[in-house]
């Protein structure tokens, strides 16, 4: 199954869709909330039964090994929009993620604030969840945690073209985003086989999260939050998968 950009205009990481059917509305708090998800419609039923769920806490690691992962990104115009229930950029063809012998397509790139991903039980303030998928379909994401400290330029730019509300895909005229600049210098990542963080909470997903963070300021924080809210979804159990940490 090939996959689009098209597909990624929904619901974050749960964008990507297997079905046209309408879904259930979901959010992140009260009855509709994640404790509710695999409640609210039949297609949700994973994010409640399912045993390879994520985020995860990077903590209980039962394996250390470089997985080797680097990036090919490709600067290009800014495509920008508001789902409900994040900021995404959306990517043009040609920037690419190689984990192993896997080769996966940047997709878009969305944030979620705290972050989703937290080590040994420390949240960070955001995350960067860059989404890749395959010719197959197989999906790939790459987690980057921001911490306070200097402003990033990048974010800049995304939050100055990013929709107060949800709305649809527009190009940013005259904009260049280099998703490179959103990624820190060393590229050693914890590695493990989880799901979509949003309804259908899927699973299947290859999931690398980068060991070191970036930095942004409290002000582009404070603004993204204010887009976004609190949109990161709790931890879920490791259930004994295989969770390989960098080995250094």
């Amino acid at each position: 199954m090939k996959i689009s950009n098209t597909l990624l205009l929904g619901l974050g990481l749960a964008s990507i869709a297997v079905a046209p059917a309408i879904a259930a509305d979901w959010s992140y708090k009260g009855p509709t909330g994640p404790e509710h998800w695999g409640d609210l419609d039949p297609k949700y039923a994973m994010c409640a039964k399912g045993l390879m769920q994520s985020p995860i806490d990077l903590v209980d690691t039962n394996a250390r090994g470089d997985v080797s992962v680097f990036t090919q990104y490709r600067p290009g115009p800014l495509t920008i929009l508001n789902n409900g229930h994040t900021v995404q950029a959306n990517f043009a063809e040609g920037s690419t993620l190689t984990s192993g012998t896997m080769q996966f397509n940047l997709l878009q790139v969305h944030f979620h604030t705290p972050s989703e991903e937290v080590k040994d039980g420390e949240q960070y303030p955001m995350v960067a969840h860059f989404v890749h998928a395959d010719a197959s379909g197989r999906l790939a994401v790459l987690g980057i945690l921001f911490e306070l400290g200097a402003a990033n330029a990048e974010l800049d730019k995304l939050i100055a073209a990013a929709p107060a509300s949800k709305a649809d895909a527009r190009n940013v005229p005259g904009v260049t985003f280099n998703p490179n600049k959103l990624l820190p210098d060393d590229l050693d990542v914890y590695r493990f086989q989880g799901s979509l963080t949003t309804p259908p909470c899927s699973e299947g997903v290859n999931w690398h999260v980068a060991k070191d963070s970036v930095s942004m300021s409290a002000e582009q924080l404070k603004a993204l939050h204010g887009i976004m809210g609190d949109n990161a979804r709790p931890v879920q159990p490791l259930n004994g998968r295989l969770l390989v940490a960098p080995a250094g």
